[in-house]
């Protein structure tokens, strides 16, 4: 689902630096303007927010704190919004290591399928401190 979403925020106007462990989405997404990346770390760099979307939780943990992951490459404030839907104790792993590191995390597993990244209409449950949801609200 990520690639539909990254679609409608390159429509919304963002600037976006996209990753993906295979090379058809990054290509598609950087014929639409996104800056190609080849690794996590890189993707994040010089970034205000970072958006995960990966298939389990132990995809989450090696993208976003792994080598070369999200957040060697994330700024000092940045926020790091996990989409995808993991247990809980891996999501809270990655919230104590962001804080840790200065980064900011949010916990924000959609619900609406392919065909709600498509149309832009995903419901998003969001967990996180309020003050960096608020931050976010644009997203």
């Amino acid at each position: 689902m990520g690639k539909p979403m990254a679609k409608n925020l390159i429509k919304a106007g963002f600037e976006l630096q996209v990753h993906s462990r295979s090379n058809g989405p990054v290509k598609e997404l950087g014929a639409l303007g996104a800056k190609e990346t080849s690794t996590p770390a890189e993707c994040a760099e010089n970034m205000d927010a970072v958006v995960t979307m990966l298939p389990d939780g132990p995809d989450s943990e090696s993208v976003i704190l792994g080598e070369n992951g999200v957040l060697e490459g994330a700024k000092k404030g940045a926020i790091i919004i996990d989409m995808s839907s993991i247990a809980p104790a891996i999501s809270q792993k990655i919230a104590k290591s962001c804080e840790t590191s200065g980064a900011e995390f949010l916990d924000a597993p959609v619900s609406g399928g392919e065909p709600g990244a498509i149309e832009g209409t995903l419901a998003i449950m969001v967990g996180g401190k309020q003050g960096v949801f608020d931050g976010s609200q644009n997203i």
